[in-house]
C-alpha cells in the first residue's frame, strides 16, 4: 500500500523503488506527460529553427508516418483544424520547402502531400539524438518486454484518438 511518502515519490515523477517503479495511473500519466513535454520541447525547437509553426511540425509527422499518400482533408482530420488552417500549414510547409503539393491521380482536384527528401533529411539530422535516446532505452529492455511496450502504445493511441472535445 502506497504511503504519503510514495505519493510524495509520484508526485515528483521518482520512484519509491527504481528496481519496481509504480504502475499507478498517476505515474502513468506523470511519465507521459513528461514525455510529451521533452518531445515537444525538441518539436518546438525544429519549428523555431525553420520558422514553422509546432502544428506544421505535426503536419510532417502526420504525412511521414501516413501509410498511403496524404491528402489535405486526411491531414485536416488527422489534426483536427479548419480547412482553412490545415490550407495556410500546407502552404507554410511548402514555403519552406518541406512539402510539396502533387496531383497524381487522374482526378485533378486530389492533391498529394509530399515530403521533400531533403527536407525529410535535415529532419532527421535534428531529430538524431531523438532516435539515439529511444535506441538507448530501448536497449534497456528484451523484446518481450518492448513488445508489451508497443501494445500498450498503440492502445494508448488509439484510445486518444477516439476522445473528441464533445467527450472533455
Amino acid at each position: 500500500m502506497a504511503t504519503g511518502n510514495d505519493r510524495t515519490q509520484h508526485e515528483r515523477g521518482g520512484d519509491a523503488d527504481a528496481a519496481s517503479p509504480p504502475t499507478d495511473l498517476y505515474a502513468f500519466a506523470a511519465r507521459l506527460r513528461r514525455m510529451n513535454g521533452e518531445i515537444n520541447r525538441l518539436v518546438h525547437g525544429f519549428a523555431g529553427e525553420h520558422g514553422l509553426h509546432a502544428t506544421d511540425v505535426q503536419a510532417l509527422a502526420a504525412i511521414l508516418d501516413a501509410e498511403e499518400p496524404m491528402t489535405p482533408k486526411r491531414l485536416r482530420e488527422h489534426l483536427g483544424l479548419t480547412s482553412g488552417a490545415v490550407t495556410a500549414c500546407v502552404d507554410r510547409l511548402e514555403r519552406a520547402g518541406h512539402v510539396r503539393r502533387v496531383r497524381e491521380s487522374s482526378d485533378r482536384r486530389v492533391v498529394h502531400l509530399h515530403y521533400v527528401s531533403d527536407a525529410r533529411s535535415a529532419a532527421r539530422t535534428y531529430f538524431r539524438p531523438l532516435a539515439e535516446a529511444t535506441r538507448a532505452a530501448r536497449s534497456r529492455f528484451t523484446e518481450d518486454e518492448l513488445s508489451v511496450v508497443l501494445r500498450f502504445l498503440t492502445a494508448m493511441n488509439e484510445e486518444l484518438s477516439e476522445i473528441t472535445p464533445a467527450d472533455r
